[in-house]
């Protein structure tokens, strides 16, 4: 069988380096992008993949990853958009966006929609990593830079929440195209996602409490089971999943006016 070409973001670590060495091992060709130029080198040398460096925080290395991709690849199977991460206090980027909503929606928004020709001509499933964190986010298509009540914790919500809109959002636009998708909640795992964040949960990263957390290979069980399995069989494209189930989410993610709408703003928000 042709080896898959799958490329997985934020793969230098946690879920996304877990799940890269397994469709490795696997015999996949993976394409590994992180943002920290040392351990995306090295986990690319340790599986022998191709390797690209950005930085979410800012959109033009976003558009360059998107070229990148595009040159060096005529077909893309599956993009895993599992970049992302708790932030600390509001901050906007150097793209004028809220930077945890940027680092999580915008910047997975505009790679995709970058690639959106390959992504149809190719088939591809586009998985979007998103969180259980998604039930206390509320998304206010007024005020998606979190200009008032801002708090880190409600911050990431929200961003978590947008990656399931988005999700149904390329499903209703892209499905009949060849676009498969779905977004996923790995669980809470061990990892240094939130070290760079002052929400009491980065405390929980480093304390005791790490030890009843999943490993990185089980969190990221339900995103090789999406890339591994088939839509229509084993998952409904343009739907949330945690466990490898069917899961609830906000009860925002299921407003399709709300993912409409949230996809013509972000679309106005990356373009340049």
């Amino acid at each position: 069988m042709t080896p898959r070409t799958i490329v997985i973001t934020g793969a230098s670590d946690g879920i996304g380096a877990a799940a890269a060495r397994s469709l490795a091992r696997a015999g996949e060709r993976v394409v590994v992008v992180g943002r920290s130029p040392e351990k995306t080198q090295a986990l690319a040398k340790e599986l022998d993949a191709d390797y690209f460096v950005s930085d979410f925080a800012e959109l033009a290395q976003v558009r360059t990853l998107a070229a990148q991709l595009r040159e060096n690849y005529s077909r893309i199977d599956v993009l895993a958009n599992n970049a992302g991460g708790i932030m600390g206090g509001r901050r906007l980027t150097v793209d004028g966006n809220e930077s945890t909503f940027q680092v999580n929606h915008l910047a997975p928004f505009l790679l995709t929609t970058a690639l959106l020709d390959v992504l149809t001509a190719s088939s591809a499933k586009v998985i979007n990593t998103s969180s259980g964190a998604n039930g206390f986010g509320r998304l206010d298509l007024q005020d998606l830079n979190a200009e008032h009540k801002y708090s880190t914790n409600r911050a990431y919500g929200t961003a978590k929440l947008a990656n399931i809109l988005f999700t149904s959002e390329l499903h209703r636009r892209y499905g009949d195209a060849g676009i498969t998708t779905a977004a996923f909640h790995p669980g809470v795992v061990a990892t240094n996602f939130a070290a760079d964040s002052t929400s009491p949960w980065r405390h929980a990263y480093k304390t005791l409490l790490n030890r009843f957390m999943l490993t990185p290979d089980q969190g990221a069980d339900t995103l090789l089971w999406l890339i591994n399995g088939t839509a229509g069989t084993d998952w409904i494209s343009g739907a949330y999943y945690a466990k490898r189930a069917l899961a609830k989410a906000n009860p925002q993610a299921y407003d399709a006016a709300l993912a409409r709408g949230l996809w013509e703003q972000s679309a106005g928000l990356v373009a340049g």
